[in-house]
């Protein structure tokens, strides 16, 4: 054992009182957080032990919000106790069971729909106090783009014209954002975070992030997902069908299918430039160079969605050499 998982035995026996039990690891994630599971021999009970070292990981959010989306209906785990100046909490289990492991061209209709419908709550039921998804946070995410994969990463030396092009194009996704409805927003909203249940599925985890921004920030996260990809018509099928389910909860009034299809596509666009920053960045700062094996998938939704608009067409043809 390492001298965090000492503490956290010494917090389960002395504080939680636990006495017969065994704990094994349940996952680890891109941040600072990992998670363990802990069984009672007793009873055969299950539950998560997060360990959030706390000059790593402010989980004051975390705790808060997940409090909030359980109110309004959220699978989300349960906290049964907390230790924040350690950065030890109890959680409930929602099982090893994640979308990316079960999906498939059979199920994927019922799960989406169900990650759908649970998205829809979150947008139309929350009223989470959360920092807004500003110009200056979207112009910070796409930074990332530049700093660790085009010059870390691919070691490219940026000409002016390069430089304008990039900052034009950064504009435009930005003031699509912008432009978009703000509801809550998950922010990372995929196959990794949702957990196949067998009761009010999905189970919904590391929320911690959440703002009020875009609303096809989530939508993109899931139907665009980094770590897997699905037909052009199945997504276009269930991106007509969450618009007119925002249409039907008054989400959106007036905004035809044209309109929320690019905001969707451009709002992907930002967000599959973060995501590639930072599967660069947890290479090259973190030692975790598995996630590089994701980024040739999500640069190519970069190269894909770009191709459609001509305002992108230089962009367009900047990233195909990249890919």
């Amino acid at each position: 054992m390492d001298t965090r998982e000492q503490q956290l035995v010494q917090w389960i026996e002395n504080d939680l009182g636990y006495k017969h039990y065994f704990i094994e690891p349940a996952s680890a994630d891109a941040s600072f957080r990992r998670y363990f599971r802990l069984r009672d021999k007793i009873n055969n009970d299950s539950k998560i032990l997060m360990d959030a070292p706390p000059h790593k990981e402010d989980s004051h959010p975390f705790v808060r919000l997940a409090l909030s989306l359980d109110n309004i209906g959220i699978n989300v785990p349960k906290v049964y106790a907390q230790n924040f100046e350690q950065g030890f909490f109890l959680l409930s289990d929602l099982g090893s069971v994640d979308y990316l492991s079960e999906l498939n061209e059979h199920n994927v209709d019922k799960l989406y729909g169900e990650a759908m419908q649970a998205l829809l709550a979150l947008q139309t039921k929350s009223n989470i106090t959360l920092p807004d998804y500003d110009a200056a946070l979207l112009n910070q995410e796409m930074q990332l783009f530049v700093e660790w994969f085009l010059l870390r990463h691919k070691a490219i030396d940026l000409s002016d014209t390069h430089i304008n092009m990039l900052e034009e194009v950064f504009s435009i996704l930005q003031a699509s954002a912008l432009s978009q409805p703000s509801v809550c927003v998950h922010r990372d909203y995929h196959s990794r975070n949702l957990m196949v249940t067998e009761k009010q599925n999905p189970g919904v985890l590391d929320f911690q992030d959440a703002v009020k921004g875009p609303i096809t920030y989530d939508l993109v996260s899931l139907l665009r997902d980094c770590y897997v990809s699905w037909p052009v018509d199945k997504i276009d099928k269930w991106l007509r069908q969450f618009h007119q389910m925002t249409m039907d909860k008054g989400l959106l009034t007036g905004v035809g299918f044209e309109q929320f299809e690019k905001w969707f596509d451009l709002m992907g666009i930002q967000r599959h430039l973060k995501a590639i920053g930072i599967f660069s960045r947890l290479n090259y700062r973190d030692d975790k160079p598995g996630y590089l094996k994701d980024i040739p998938r999500t640069l190519g939704y970069v190269v894909e969605v770009s191709g459609k608009y001509r305002e992108l067409r230089g962009f367009n043809q900047f990233t195909e050499e990249l890919l």
